[in-house]
């Protein structure tokens, strides 16, 4: 399998440059590894924030009568 790479222009301020910076060279990858690095970790951070609430709410629903109770 042949994987080819998308060409992106990604603007930043001059503050946002340099938090890249400083999060490359603390992780010690270039500056376009750190950004994808940060999209995945934020994808998956969403993706269990997303999974945590689902299950919360199926709990809620399966247990409402004792949340009830308990908070009488």
């Amino acid at each position: 399998m042949v994987s080819f790479a998308m060409a992106m222009t990604l603007r930043l301020t001059p503050e946002d440059d340099h938090t890249l910076a400083q999060l490359a060279e603390a992780t010690g990858v270039s500056k376009q590894e750190a950004t994808i690095r940060a999209i995945y970790e934020a994808a998956a951070r969403h993706a269990h924030q997303e999974k945590v609430s689902q299950l919360s709410a199926a709990a809620r629903t399966r247990y409402a009568d004792l949340l009830e109770r308990l908070g009488q």
